[in-house]
């Protein structure tokens, strides 16, 4: 027998569950990033700067594609008409957020500590997280949540 509170978990519960799913396309995410700098820079031999804002957009698209049907599938419905909006918003807002903060941190990690810049990769993408964890909750996919129901509405402010 279940509980009406097992049926509809708090709000607490679901934005730890899209935290999680979160981090987990944020993994496949890395793997795109990493993947496309080493090739960017060993296959191509791109300046590390540039081979950083290239993989970090590659790693954002990849992103908002799983973000959009698996992390925040609860709260959207995906159509040509809403997605690509909310995908220019998410470009703008966290991969912004992605690009400005890899260029920073590999420009002081690479260029000025001498940090192997796959390293220093890794870490870039670890401080930018929780920042485009948060955009994302509050301003890209925040727009059309279900009811229990399952229709679509706008949340309740």
């Amino acid at each position: 027998m279940t509980t009406p509170a097992a049926d509809n978990p708090g709000p607490n519960f679901r934005v730890l569950q899209r935290w999680l799913k979160f981090n987990l396309v944020g993994a496949l995410g890395i793997a795109v990033q990493l993947t496309m700098l080493l090739g960017l820079r060993s296959g191509f031999h791109l300046n590390y700067l540039l081979a950083t804002a290239l993989a970090v957009e590659t790693a954002v698209v990849h992103n908002f594609l799983w973000h959009e049907h698996y992390t925040w599938a609860d709260r959207v419905q995906t159509s040509w008409r809403k997605s690509l909006p909310r995908f220019l918003r998410f470009n703008t807002a966290a991969g912004g957020v992605s690009i400005a903060g890899n260029l920073a941190l590999m420009k002081i990690m690479v260029g000025l500590a001498h940090i192997d810049y796959l390293i220093a990769n890794a870490i870039a993408i670890a401080c930018c997280s929780l920042l485009n964890f948060l955009i994302s909750e509050e301003c890209i996919f925040e727009a059309e949540a279900k009811n229990p129901q399952g229709n679509l509405a706008v949340p309740p402010e």
